[in-house]
């Protein structure tokens, strides 16, 4: 074989050489791919923000009325109580101490022992009483309808513990009915006549507080229980 002939199998050697080596190189990928466009979805727009509120401007409260004005204090004079008459106090301490001799209201009087004023005296400085004020109270205690009704014939006279001291006589028993029915007769007159309704209402108050001195004249000119209890 020729030099020429080896000439021309070395250029055919190098170009199938150059051939494959051309075949053998990677196809080159473009380097961005477009991204797909979906033309079924809608681009979606950014939500309206809500109007900003007026926060600064305060809320008007509704107004409250006025307070009335503060009533002018009463008079003291008005705010006073009546006076108790010293009797009524000095009854309510026989009621405490005694009281089966001397029963509160509502229950009946009882008629009382002869002589228990005497019994009285021997307790008074306990009861922190004088004389004239325990037979004040005996004689408004003895008068008036609640003892006059107990004064019955042969009824049981009471000492200061409730124990019998002696009985009611008949010329007793009959005083007291007849001041009873003087006392009614009384009443009758006075709802018949109105005018004499002021004069009438020291007779028919209770007993524990009509004052000695504003007893009637028949009263007065009686002879009472209440002076033989307290005599």
């Amino acid at each position: 074989m020729g030099f020429e002939q080896l000439a021309v199998l070395k250029q055919q050697f190098e170009k199938e050489k150059q051939a494959k080596r051309a075949q053998s190189k990677p196809v080159a990928k473009p380097a961005h791919k477009p991204a797909p466009v979906h033309a079924s979805k809608p681009v979606s727009k950014p939500t309206a923000k809500p109007a900003p509120t007026q926060a600064s401007k305060p809320v008007a409260r509704p107004s409250r009325p006025p307070r009335p004005a503060p009533r002018p204090a009463a008079p003291v004079a008005a705010v006073r109580s009546k006076p108790v008459d010293p009797v009524v106090l000095t009854i309510g301490k026989l009621q405490k101490r005694f009281p089966k001799a001397f029963p509160k209201n509502p229950a009946p009087k009882v008629p009382l022992k002869i002589g228990i004023f005497e019994d009285l005296l021997a307790h008074a400085t306990e009861l922190a009483l004088t004389e004239t004020e325990l037979r004040a109270a005996i004689k408004i205690w003895c008068r008036g309808s609640r003892y006059w009704t107990s004064m019955v014939e042969g009824a049981i006279r009471v000492d200061l513990s409730g124990e019998e001291g002696g009985r009611v006589s008949p010329e007793d028993g009959v005083r007291a009915t007849k001041l009873e029915e003087g006392r009614l007769a009384r009443v009758a007159s006075n709802a018949a006549a109105p005018e004499k309704a002021a004069v009438a209402e020291s007779a028919t108050a209770p007993e524990s507080t009509v004052a000695p001195e504003n007893a009637v004249a028949a009263e007065k000119a009686a002879v009472s229980d209440s002076e033989k209890v307290d005599g």
